[in-house]
């Protein structure tokens, strides 16, 4: 077995591992998550003494000009900011939930709950690069345009396959954690069953040594995203619009007279497809009958695409003989009403990296890291699934209904503030 010694790429070397033994702890996937959890780990005393290695397909700097807009919630920036945070981030000061076409709504201000933002909108591009500047100031041996497959799991360690410049080598670690979303093999959304209580037979055949079944769900959705420009705007304020089709989400980005916003229109995938044929005007006039008219004429858009929406959850994050981990787009995909994913990823890896620091690259680690975070995940992919479903039914009694819980929210302060709460910090223990 050859052992993965490092390559031209490389950017630094980690402290010596046991013989037999490459890295404690190696992770795959170089994004947000992966690279939060590589920051905390060199970076915290009580494991500064583990040999970690970085693996990702990419350079970093392959991803610095991705416009993509990410919803970064206070809870995150509060785990983020002592290891790195982008200067451009867009603070969002205020929440706007409605519906269109009937009553009922509600507003989550900042002043509420003391705090200086409710979240942030920040480019994808500009998070990794801040993240991956604070990682290179480690021992993280990060290995880039290295490609890993599908590990072997033992009861002392995990093989993993590695492939780089044409060449495959097999690595040996304590716990691998995977932060890519695709070390192994998933069903497409588009295909997926609604199997959402149990998982199909091509889920137990993908997924990793010891891992059980996934929760998936096709919402016959499809985003339309870009980043728009409005005539009328209200900075630092976010926007929840459910529609027949699905939510239109708006996330201030900031921009002259603080007019740009991030776009996530979600609606059939007929209509994403007729609508990716139309001119700019054509989208952003039909955008502006979806919406309303609440900040103006929709004037520019930028950066259009589109990609298919599903749920796609792990049962158990943790598998193979107790000795490998998923956290991130490898753990979980969600639909992105609420703006839940990325926070839910930098939680579950924040709870993997205390775990560690408590003990060691061991199975227990990873087993109390899973105990530790079953109850947020399911509270939020199941509060996520819901709002998902339940705001798209256009059905006058159940619209009705919807409006009268939106209001009551603004008579009810403690449950108000439950809810703000969860989707700002989460359930951390």
């Amino acid at each position: 077995m050859n052992a993965v010694s490092g390559s031209a790429n490389d950017t630094s070397t980690g402290a010596n591992a046991p013989a037999h033994f490459d890295h404690d702890v190696t992770i795959v996937g170089a994004g947000p998550v992966g690279l939060a959890l590589a920051g905390w780990l060199a970076r915290r005393s009580a494991t500064q003494g583990l040999s970690i290695a970085l693996i990702d397909a990419r350079e970093p700097e392959d991803s610095a000009g991705d416009p993509r807009a990410i919803a970064v919630s206070q809870g995150s920036r509060t785990l983020l900011e002592a290891l790195a945070w982008p200067h451009d981030a867009t603070p969002i000061e205020r929440i706007h939930v409605s519906q269109r076409g009937h009553f009922g709504r509600t507003l989550i201000d900042r002043h509420d709950y003391d705090l200086p933002a409710l979240g942030y909108v920040a480019r994808y591009g500009a998070i990794v690069q801040a993240l991956a500047q604070a990682v290179r100031g480690t021992p993280v041996h990060w290995l880039h345009h290295a490609q890993a497959h599908d590990p072997v799991a033992e009861n002392d360690g995990v093989t993993l396959p590695v492939a780089s410049a044409g060449v495959e080598r097999h690595l040996r670690t304590r716990v691998l954690v995977n932060a890519e979303g695709g070390l192994y093999r998933t069903p497409p959304p588009r295909d997926a069953q609604d199997n959402s209580d149990e998982g199909n037979e091509a889920d137990a055949e993908a997924a990793p040594p010891g891992a059980k079944t996934k929760r998936t769900r096709d919402y016959g959705q499809t985003a339309l995203v870009g980043v728009v420009t409005l005539a009328a705007p209200q900075p630092h304020v976010a926007w929840e619009r459910f529609t027949s089709e699905g939510p239109i989400a708006l996330l201030p980005m900031g921009g002259v007279r603080g007019a740009d916003y991030a776009l996530v229109w979600c609606c059939s995938p007929t209509q994403a497809e007729r609508r990716a044929q139309l001119s700019d005007a054509e989208f952003l006039a039909e955008l502006g009958m979806a919406f309303g008219a609440r900040m103006g004429r929709f004037t520019q858009i930028h950066g259009r695409a589109s990609f298919p929406l599903g749920l796609n959850a792990l049962d158990a994050l943790v598998s193979g003989h107790g000795r490998i981990a998923a956290v991130g787009n490898a753990a979980q995909t969600l639909h992105p009403v609420a703006g839940q994913g990325l926070n839910l990823g930098l939680r579950d890896a924040h709870a993997l990296a205390d775990s560690l620091a408590q003990h060691g690259a061991t199975p227990r680690a990873l087993a109390e890291f899973a105990g530790r975070r079953a109850f947020d995940r399911r509270l939020t992919i199941g509060a996520t699934d819901t709002l998902a479903r339940l705001f798209t039914v256009d059905f006058g009694p159940l619209a009705a209904l919807r409006g009268l819980a939106l209001t009551a929210l603004e008579f009810a302060p403690p449950v108000k503030t439950a809810l703000a709460r969860q989707m700002m910090f989460g359930q951390r223990s």
